[in-house]
Order: C-alpha cells, then structure tokens, then sequence
C-alpha cells in the first residue's frame, strides 16, 4: 500500500496543490486512495474530500496520544489502496513555532511514513540543494525519500534534476509545473473553502494531468505494509442532534461527527443559513466554526431560524458552538463592511473585525467549574484561528498557551459550552458526555 507524507520548507510552497494533484492522479490510476491533513487544518481536508469524494481526516499530535493518532490513521486508511497525508506549514514547524512537537516530521516519524518533499524550483538553483540537505539533516530520521519541483518547467527540471540528485543524494521524482488557469484563490483564513471555487473539479484534473512523476520509482520507495485497524465500536443512535453545515458552518472535524455517532448520536445536518427552523425531536445542537461574518446578512436575515435556535438554547437545549458557531450565538455581528447584523441574542457579546489573528495557534483549556462538556480542573487541548473578536468571550475556562499566556475565555454550564476555542473531540469523554446529555433532555422533553 502506497502510504506518504507530503510536506514542504514553508507555507506557500504549494502542498494543498500538490497534494490534490496527486490523489486525483491516484484515483485515476485506480488506487483507491484516502486523505489525511497534519495539524488543525478545517480548509485543506475539504479540497481532499472535492477530489476523491470521501472524507479526509485530520492527524494532530497536540490534539491527541500518538495511540491515538495511530488508531485514527489506520482506521482511515482501511479499506484503500493508498494514504496520503498533508502536512502543515514548515516540515519541521510545531507547538509554538519553536518545536517540532506536532509538526509535520513529528506525525510522519510517528505513523513511519515515507515523505516527499514538494520544494518550489523558482528563484534558486544550488541553493535548493543546500536547502534540501539541511531539510534532510536536521532531525534523525528525516524521513525524507524524494523530492518534487513545485512551479517548475519541464527546461527547468531538466537542469536541476541531475544536479539535486548529486548534490542531496535523493531522488527528485517529478515536477508540477505552473498552471494559472488551476490557480485556487485565497483569503483571510488561508484558502478559500472548495465550495467557493468555480470550476474547482476542473482545475484539479488539469493538475492531475499536468503533473510528472515517476510512479514506478515512487511506488517502491513509499509502499509499506497496510495499518492494521480494530473495528471501530459504535452504540446504536439514542439521540438526535442538529449539526449546522452550510456555507457559513463548514469547520467541523470528521472525527468529532464520528465520535458523536460512536457514540449513539444521530447526527442532523441543517442549514442556518437556508433553513427555516431547527430539525425536531433534537436532543442537542452542534454548532461548529466557519465563515459567519461572510454571510452575516443573509444569517442575520433569516429570523424565524434565529429564533428557533434562540428559544431551544434558552429552553436547555444541550449545546456546543466553536468560533463562528460562538459569533452567531452573539447579540450582533459586524461584516468587513463594517455593517452590524443582529444574531441569535443567545450570549451577551457582539462580534467584530480585527483586522488580524486573533489569540492564533494552539492553547490549553482548563474548567474553573462543572458543566456540559467540562469538569473541574480537567484541561483539554484547543485551536483558535479567527479575525473576529467578541465584546464578551465569556470566563467559564482559562485558556493558556505553552509561552505561558493565558486568559479566560468561554461560556459553559450544564448545557452549553460556547467560545472561540475549537475542541477536537476524537479520543476524549466529550462526545459520550454531549450525547448523554443530549439524551437526558430529550427524554425530559418527552416526558408529559
């Protein structure tokens, strides 16, 4: 089985582009395979699901043990003929921008994956050689098996090709070269979601037929032997739970939603955007991050939903809502225009723009106190990424990051929890407390 890690020197370097290029080449060639992205990534995955049509799954060791990385990475992996991981950002770049504690390497060193390096071939020459050996050299093992040019011609390759290979001793196995008709454009949160781009199957088949690879060569120095998955256990639904997915709630993580469902949670999508009300006979609401600001118009627009969600999160209603989801719970949000839209009025604070990340990167959540999801004193890992703030974050938990800062964020109690960290879910007691939860109101609600 085919199974590798593509990593790169830095952010901008062309992964995500690579990276679809390659699983639709795969699949193209009938190997069947599946997606992993490295790190907190919500964006990325969802350009892998667009190629292969299957969920793609995230692999975080800060988020989780390396048992568990490891049980998520075969579990994934079951079933196909290859896996293929992303990594984020610098090859060697982890928990707080000065460790590889998460990066890359470290997933890649975890799983033994093999790692092609995707390296952009504008600008240098030689230099490229010196930048590859220190890649190569800088952590025992690196993992490193060969190399692919990034933006780089079909004269160019030729050129540096023998040179690279002489100079780093690895092979260089192919090239992708510059395509601005399959360019995928970006925004503030990094790209854009592949919703959003026009034309985006088209694109990526032009990739997938531009890009040059020596398959035989990569196939034998990427093959290893498939992970050995234990069933996965999964109760029988007990319960219904309304998950917010549309164009403004797309940030979930595919482990959570299969963690709820592991644990007896019927999961029901629904639009805030599009719908009218919540689903019925809900027993919790999921909330989850994405691009509220956006679509703060047509949200705030779309008042019989507003209060619909308000009068169920009033009523007791157990919820969660990370980030955007946190936003829309607000009294109002601003939009980059800086008009003002009333939301669901659920929590006390209004959303705005800062113009800049926010609290960005990995932090430690620590409860001052019991409620829905949280006990007192246990801590659990969290992400934020936004450009929006909020007048009132709440004080329910102490976020804290590894440089030491801290600050109080979030609000929880015995059925809400509510803020702009991002929980991963997979591997902790927090989907078996929300479904029970969930379950105890819904047969409160039952009950005449």
């Amino acid at each position: 089985m085919m199974q590798f890690l593509i990593a790169a020197p830095s952010s901008g370097s062309g992964k995500t582009t690579v990276a679809c290029a390659v699983l639709a080449a795969l699949k193209k060639r009938g190997a069947d395979p599946c997606a992993f992205k490295s790190g907190p990534d919500y964006i990325d995955p969802m350009f892998h699901r667009a190629v292969l049509g299957v969920e793609s799954h995230n692999l975080d060791l800060f988020f989780s043990a390396p048992d568990t990385v490891r049980a998520l990475y075969a579990q994934g992996a079951a079933g196909h003929g290859a896996a293929v991981c992303e990594g984020a950002m610098g090859f060697y770049d982890g928990l707080g921008g000065v460790t590889d504690t998460a990066s890359a390497w470290h997933l890649a060193d975890t799983l033994g994956l093999p790692v092609l390096l995707v390296v952009p071939a504008k600008g240098a020459s030689l230099t490229l050689a010196a930048q590859i050996n220190g890649l190569k050299t800088f952590r025992t093992p690196s993992r490193i098996v060969g190399v692919l040019l990034n933006d780089c011609t079909s004269a160019l390759y030729k050129m540096l090709k023998p040179m690279l290979e002489r100079e780093t001793g690895l092979p260089v196995l192919g090239h992708l070269p510059r395509l601005p008709e399959a360019s995928i454009e970006s925004r503030h949160l990094g790209l854009k979601t592949a919703g959003e781009i026009a034309g985006l199957q088209q694109k990526i088949a032009l990739l997938a037929d531009a890009l040059v690879l020596d398959w035989v060569q990569f196939q034998a120095l990427t093959d290893r032997p498939a992970p050995q998955a234990q069933p996965a256990a999964r109760a029988p639904a007990r319960t219904r739970i309304a998950v917010a997915q549309d164009e403004a709630f797309c940030f979930a993580y595919a482990e959570t939603l299969e963690a709820l469902t592991a644990a007896g949670a019927e999961l029901v999508p629904f639009s805030p955007l599009h719908d009218a009300a919540l689903p019925p006979e809900l027993g919790g609401l999921y909330l989850p991050g994405g691009y509220p600001e956006l679509y703060a118009g047509p949200l705030s627009g779309n008042r019989s939903m507003r209060a619909s969600v308000r009068q169920a999160v009033d009523h007791g209603l157990p919820t969660v809502a990370e980030c955007g989801g946190f936003l829309y719970l607000g009294q109002a949000l601003e939009d980059a225009d800086g008009a003002v839209w009333p939301m669901a009025g659920v929590l006390p604070g209004s959303g705005f723009p800062v113009g800049r990340l926010v609290r960005f990167g990995y932090t430690e959540l620590t409860a001052r106190a019991d409620s829905l999801l949280f006990r007192a004193g246990e801590s659990f890992p969290a992400h934020e990424f936004h450009h929006w703030d909020s007048t009132a974050n709440g004080t329910a938990l102490t976020a804290a990051k590894a440089n030491g800062r801290s600050w109080a964020c979030g609000f929880a109690n015995e059925h809400l929890y509510a803020g702009f960290p991002h929980l991963y879910w997979a591997g902790t007691p927090l989907p078996r407390r929300f479904v029970e939860a969930a379950v105890l109101n819904h047969q409160k609600e039952q009950t005449p």
